[in-house]
């Protein structure tokens, strides 16, 4: 099996998970980097309020996403991108939660994407000082990129899995996390409960 997978990457309007303000996608096969999208989101209501750390964070304005999509709109968009590829995300636990809180804001089906955390594979590979993504991607090779810019940031996180599999020998996803000793995980989908019209005798 190649090295095929999606890297995706969500900023957020505030500490709510569910305030995806844009998302960054890459798209890598055979190894290589093959396509990349992103794009600006309107926060679901109720989780769009922009808070100032946020802001100074990745410098998205609310007058920057009036205009924007819903996650509703391109919740599709996403997923024509990444297919039935596993995704990768540098912290993925924040980016996946992001994925389904946003879903849960607006009934929309949340799609059970396998996943795998880049943080967690930099870990085992590399020995650095810090594991933030600007210090990991230099690592990797790809140094001085705009760092929480959610396309960026996707870019970056698809040099450090492609470098880690490299330095591992490792032929996809798979052989990878088993190779450092992390796993792929998969976003779990709560069942609706069933309903039950019994009477209570």
């Amino acid at each position: 099996m190649p090295l095929d997978f999606t890297a995706i990457d969500f900023e957020t309007a505030n500490s709510s998970n569910a305030s995806a303000c844009a998302v960054g996608l890459v798209r890598v096969r055979d190894g290589r980097i093959v396509d990349k999208a992103g794009w600006l989101i309107r926060p679901p209501a109720g989780h769009d309020v922009f808070f100032e750390l946020n802001v100074r964070i990745h410098g998205i304005q609310p007058e920057d996403v009036i205009d924007a999509a819903t996650w509703t709109e391109q919740l599709a968009d996403i997923v024509a991108f990444a297919g039935d590829d596993i995704l990768v995300a540098h912290n993925a636990g924040f980016d996946m939660a992001v994925l389904k809180r946003a879903c849960d804001a607006t009934g929309d089906d949340c799609p059970a994407y396998r996943y795998a955390c880049s943080l967690q594979v930099a870990r085992k590979v590399y020995r650095l000082e810090s594991y933030r993504l600007p210090f990991v991607a230099a690592e990797a090779g790809f140094a001085d990129f705009p760092h929480h810019n959610a396309t960026a940031d996707a870019l970056a996180c698809a040099h450090v899995m492609i470098d880690a599999a490299r330095r591992t020998g490792a032929a996809d996803i798979e052989a990878l996390t088993q190779a450092v000793g992390v796993r792929v995980s998969q976003i779990t989908i709560a069942e609706a409960p069933a309903v039950s019209f019994a009477v209570a005798s």
